[in-house]
């Protein structure tokens, strides 16, 4: 598996079945590239279980105003389209295993 980018072109397509989740991130937010790695490993170990995915908000202002995006970086995990959890900043690899299972 890879981590999916999401847009609004392709956001409800790729949400709208199964477990996601999303990182809303930017490229200056060094701690959302501190999450890159941790990300990568859960979508490595879970495999087909789970989508990892990521919408940039410098490129996607509507989809982060959608989720009420306040600061970066944002994590949501949706089931079947729907939002399920939410955290705001850098979470342990546990809690975001534990939340997505």
């Amino acid at each position: 598996m890879a981590v999916t980018k999401l847009n609004s072109g392709n956001f409800d397509e790729r949400t709208k079945t199964g477990t996601v989740l999303i990182d809303f991130w930017a490229e200056w937010c060094g701690p959302c590239r501190a999450l890159n790695p941790l990300l990568e490993e859960i979508d490595n170990e879970m495999g087909d279980k789970v989508t990892i995915a990521k919408v940039n908000v410098d490129e996607e202002s509507e989809l982060a105003q959608k989720f009420g995006v306040m600061s970066i970086p944002a994590l949501f995990i949706l089931k079947d389209g729907e939002t399920v959890n939410q955290f705001v900043g850098v979470q342990t690899k546990q809690v975001l295993v534990d939340a997505l299972n």
